[in-house]
């Protein structure tokens, strides 16, 4: 097929298409999943940096 007799480098074809459309459905599946609660104690760390970065 194609030119190509050794069916490894067969198999090393199909296995990097399949890892590919594997990334893709992955991507497309966890798209927006990092989007996480901000809790209180993430909101006093952020003004604490702030007031430290005044002081500087």
């Amino acid at each position: 097929m194609l030119g190509i007799d050794d069916p490894k480098i067969w198999s090393a074809y199909v296995l990097c298409i399949l890892s590919a459309i594997f990334c893709v459905i992955y991507g497309v599946v966890n798209w927006n999943k990092g989007d996480e609660v901000v809790r209180l104690e993430d909101k006093k760390w952020v003004e604490d940096e702030k007031k430290s970065e005044k002081g500087l």
